[in-house]
């Protein structure tokens, strides 16, 4: 018997806006997270412009933007000036700091609001599938329970049990080196100090504290070993050449610089997103944006796939997408990360001249933010990407794109009013004074378009909507 319609294994960003978008769709959805609270400390502090638009595609964008700090331009590694955001292929040209504990607050809040079961305190141990359902045991402390879903989503970090016992194979390298992470108060001031052995130390302002990065002299002979104080004095005191007493800590940890990415995001009825499919260098601060990414991204498509009106192929697009993202990241994660370690080469600096560059720079942010996320070209400059959102009038009254898109459903934006009344999407009538080379557009309910002319010509929308939105009766000519 089935308990929910979808079990999501982790309560982090991934999960919480997975959860949140399967149930906006009316999908029955259950998150089990083994913390029983939200940890104390914070993993991040960025929300990049490629979140902050497809958060905006569901109106959760602007609170954020409200509370957050705006920087105009985009996280990167290895280069002496800033990648500027103005002029990019954004609605928000900015970074926004904002602590990721903030982030996950709003999305837990949605979720819940939107009917999402959230289980803290529950750990998935294992679970079976079959061709109509996924059985999971999961364990609160004291007592095991079998949650049966028609699917199971991991979303459940790096170490996923979910991959794992999927049998999913997550390829790639080994850390060269690892960094020591620490949430402390001292008198150390912002900013970066090269000690004598030629390491960094990287201080960098919270309210109330510190946070230091520092890498290790030599690697750990147990990577997952808990980090203590005294071992982040030692490597702090070696790069200062002096003690700077280290006080108070909020959180010890410790990364590296791996790169691995998941064979496969799918397997039969279970699904990895964030941390569980990918692993890659801090470089660009890229972490939190790229589980949000994958979160929009699965959603709608196993929304579509549980209520039975997906067509055919639908959920395995999520794979082809999502998967070459990951290659694209894990590739522009460690490139940063080359680039800082090969400062004098001759290939070095001349990628600190394209960065130099307008151009280059403009295109350099779009790389690193996923921006420049396309996810089937075509003859428009549009096609495939996300629509910008362009103002709008519609019936009177003046919108944007993004809000048609709130309610998570696809949407045909006419432009002309030539193209009649389909079933089973909105077709929204518009005006927009600022778009002159579309007539019509057909937007996926993550804001990608799935098809656009520049004029009244419907040749290929029947396709596309057949692909991307399912068995809809193609209307007769006007």
């Amino acid at each position: 018997m089935l308990e929910t319609d979808v079990l999501v294994a982790g309560a982090g960003p991934a999960g919480l806006l997975v959860a949140a978008e399967l149930a906006l769709a009316g999908v029955r959805t259950t998150i089990v997270e083994r913390h029983p609270s939200r940890p104390p400390y914070c993993r991040g502090f960025n929300l990049n412009s490629r979140s902050l638009d497809l958060l905006a595609r569901r109106g959760l964008a602007e609170g954020l933007v409200a509370e957050g700090h705006q920087v105009p331009h985009a996280p990167a590694t290895g280069l002496p000036g800033p990648l500027l955001l103005a002029g990019a292929a954004t609605d928000h040209p900015f970074s926004l700091g904002i602590p990721q504990t903030r982030v996950e607050e709003v999305l837990e809040s949605r979720a819940a609001d939107l009917g999402v079961e959230i289980l803290r305190g529950h750990e998935l141990r294992s679970f079976t599938q079959s061709p109509e359902s996924v059985s999971s045991v999961v364990h609160n402390g004291q007592f095991g329970r079998t949650i049966t879903a028609r699917f199971l989503v991991g979303c459940d970090g790096g170490r996923s049990t979910v991959r794992k016992q999927a049998g999913i194979d997550f390829p790639g390298i080994d850390a060269r080196w690892y960094a020591l992470l620490g949430d402390v108060e001292c008198k150390l001031p912002y900013g970066v100090s090269a000690g004598p052995d030629g390491r960094t130390l990287f201080v960098i302002p919270r309210p109330g504290y510190v946070r230091i990065v520092v890498r290790e002299d030599d690697p750990p002979a147990d990577k997952y070993a808990p980090v203590t104080l005294e071992q982040l004095q030692t490597q702090v005191d070696a790069v200062l050449g002096r003690h700077v007493e280290l006080r108070s800590p909020r959180w010890l940890t410790r990364f590296g610089d791996a790169a691995r990415l998941a064979s496969r995001y799918r397997e039969g009825r279970v699904l990895l997103a964030g941390d569980a499919a990918h692993i890659h260098p801090p470089a660009g601060a890229i972490g939190v944006n790229v589980a949000l990414d994958d979160a929009f991204n699965l959603g709608w498509k196993l929304a579509a796939t549980v209520l039975g009106t997906a067509p055919a192929g639908l959920l395995d697009t999520y794979h082809a997408e999502r998967h070459a993202a990951g290659e694209r990241i894990l590739a522009n994660t460690r490139a940063q990360v080359a680039l800082e370690e090969s400062a004098s080469e001759p290939w070095a600096d001349l990628m600190r001249r394209v960065a130099a560059h307008p151009a280059g720079n403009r295109a350099l942010a779009e790389i690193i933010t996923g921006l420049d996320a396309c996810y089937e070209p075509g003859g428009h400059p549009w096609s495939g990407r996300l629509a910008p959102d362009v103002p709008l009038v519609v019936a009177g009254r003046e919108t944007h794109l993004a809000a048609l898109l709130h309610a998570g459903r696809p949407v045909l934006l006419d432009l002309t009013g030539s193209f009649g009344a389909w079933s089973g999407f909105d077709v929204v009538p518009a005006e927009s004074p600022s778009t002159s080379d579309v007539g019509a557009v057909l937007l996926r309910p993550d804001g990608h378009v799935a098809w656009v002319t520049s004029g009244s010509d419907q040749e290929g929308l029947a396709e596309a909507v057949h692909r991307w939105i399912g068995d809809v009766p193609v209307p007769a000519p006007a």
